[in-house]
């Protein structure tokens, strides 16, 4: 029969997974909210969508089986509870949940992992970088035994605040819209942490353990001071985590950096290494190197997607496919709530460690899915 879908959040990135979840065969109804009436009308004309929402509240009073969130991340926490109490299961973009100090979001993590145990619903979490060629055939080489044993990684999130590809500034002033102040500037590099750590993470299979980090203060910050709601003056936030494998993982947010924008990933094993900057791939044993072109890496997708992959690197549409399956199949999503809380607790502690000068502190772990 298929499965019914409220997507919820229709903004320049909330829009362009629409044809994407209407073009995918086992998705039988596709509902569309937003609380903007003019948006909502626009967006639903362009797509053919009949189901029309101007509420989340309005949304979860209907049938639908499942909830894709794409709103502002501060209202993931809140919304996705929401659903999953409404009996839904829930597609979030990230980060899973999102606030402006530590130790709260960790509290919130906690909440909704509990949450989803007690009800028994999905949820998964749209990580981009889990989709990205990249890793995808990491993960392959991984499965293949030809890392041998991980001993090290990097991970980094190279976003600049004035990038001309996505302005940080003006992404904030949209996010927040009438809401906008002088007291929204900046937050914490690693409360984003998700598509650096994402990758490796997937990849090594493994989780972070432990973190000593630190953080750089640009001179004469504009946009990072303490008169903002989160109060951080760090641009660039840099980490050293021991995984519960026994690598080491060097892990950088930088949103002041002269360098394109850049979701990337480096993982070295005993056997053999991945290494990927703005020059290309390579992958390296104790004889060599050799270039990779990875622009046939991917998985099985239904025709229709696999001919409109999306963007952030071609992730959508197996974003969209890996949600859609494991409602219609009543399987574990692979970006799962124990598997977020993996992406997004050690950036949380790493933040906490920069306050405290490079201050060792232990990652807390929800455990691993249930079978």
């Amino acid at each position: 029969m298929g499965v019914s879908i409220g997507m919820v959040g229709l903004g320049s990135f909330g829009r362009a997974f629409v044809p994407l979840f209407r073009d995918h065969p086992e998705v039988s109804r596709l509902a569309l909210c937003d609380a903007d009436p003019a948006r909502l009308a626009d967006v639903a004309a362009r797509h053919g969508a009949a189901e029309r929402y101007g509420s989340l509240r309005d949304l979860l009073a209907t049938d639908i089986e499942a909830v894709v969130l794409i709103t502002q991340p501060w209202l993931h926490y809140e919304q996705a509870l929401a659903a999953l109490e409404a009996g839904k299961h829930v597609y979030s973009a990230v980060p899973v949940v999102y606030g402006f100090e530590a130790s709260a979001i960790l509290d919130q993590l906690d909440h909704l992992v509990r949450t989803v145990e007690r009800t028994g619903l999905i949820y998964m979490m749209g990580e981009t970088t889990y989709f990205r060629r990249e890793v995808m055939y990491c993960r392959q080489r991984a499965a293949a035994g030809d890392f041998g044993q991980f001993t090290y990684a990097e991970c980094e999130y190279w976003h600049d605040l004035d990038s001309p590809s996505s302005n940080l500034r003006e992404v904030a002033r949209r996010r927040w819209g009438a809401d906008w102040g002088p007291d929204k500037r900046g937050g914490v590099p690693m409360f984003y942490p998700t598509h650096s750590l994402g990758g490796v993470v997937s990849v090594m299979g493994s989780r972070m353990v432990s973190v000593s980090a630190r953080g750089y203060v640009y001179p004469g910050d504009d946009w990072f001071a303490r008169d903002t709601l989160e109060g951080n003056v760090f641009s660039n936030e840099v980490a050293l985590y021991e995984a519960a494998n026994g690598a080491l993982v060097r892990h950088g947010e930088f949103r002041r950096i002269g360098h394109p924008n850049r979701e990337g990933v480096r993982i070295m094993g005993t056997e053999g290494c991945f290494l990927d900057d703005a020059s290309g791939s390579r992958w390296t044993t104790r004889h060599g190197w050799e270039p990779l072109d990875l622009s046939d890496v991917g998985e099985p997708l239904p025709p229709a997607l696999a001919a409109n992959l999306g963007g952030h690197g071609g992730s959508h549409a197996y974003l969209v496919h890996e949600f859609v399956d494991s409602c219609a199949r009543g399987r574990l999503p692979r970006i799962h709530v124990w598997e977020a809380a993996r992406y997004l607790a050690p950036g949380l502690v790493a933040h906490q460690s920069a306050l405290r000068d490079g201050e060792t502190l232990p990652i807390p772990d929800w455990g691993d899915a249930p079978a």
